[in-house]
């Protein structure tokens, strides 16, 4: 198989995502290593969405969040539980969209450039494993239809990609 995400940028967002998660669906394999494919799926939303200015996990390790395989610029290591947009989201275990990242209460700027945000929980059988987060350096960049897309490829990965019985191991 190719390992290739083929997406005509110029399509409406709608239809990027349609044909993003139908390909994601495909280049995905439980088989395959879990780092491997979370990197294969950073690559894929980076080089489809050019409103996309970094994108990334952060796995839980039962405490905190750790930096997972991403595309962009170098970020934060670990965040913990409650703590800037992926803190949140991952104490709320809900979709989180931010439109001005400078407005949002104890923002994490791993980038000084990033103007808006979503994040989005890792929920596998009602157990939490994560958050993926998208930032970009325009304002107002996420809404509905990255939320519809984004949840619905996050919980393809936590029901047929992650393992059931995976934990962040740290050392």
């Amino acid at each position: 198989m190719t390992e290739e995400i083929s997406i005509n940028k110029h399509l409406a967002e709608e239809e990027k995502y349609r044909l993003l998660n139908s390909q994601l669906k495909a280049l995905l394999v439980k088989e395959d290593n879990l780092i491997s494919n979370l990197s294969n799926f950073t690559a894929a939303i980076k080089d489809t969405f050019e409103k996309v200015s970094w994108v990334g996990f952060y796995l839980f390790d039962e405490e905190k969040l750790y930096l997972g395989p991403f595309q962009g610029k170098v970020a934060c290591t670990s965040i913990d539980i409650g703590k800037g947009v992926c803190g949140t989201s991952a104490a709320k275990r809900e979709t989180m969209i931010v439109p001005d990242v400078n407005k949002f209460p104890d923002h994490i700027a791993c980038d000084s450039n990033s103007r808006s945000e979503i994040v989005i929980p890792l929920i596998q059988n009602d157990r939490f494993l994560g958050v993926l987060d998208l930032d970009s350096h325009d304002y107002n960049s996420f809404g509905k239809t990255d939320k519809e897309y984004l949840e619905e490829i996050c919980k393809f990965l936590c029901e047929e990609i992650f393992p059931s019985d995976y934990q962040l191991k740290t050392i």
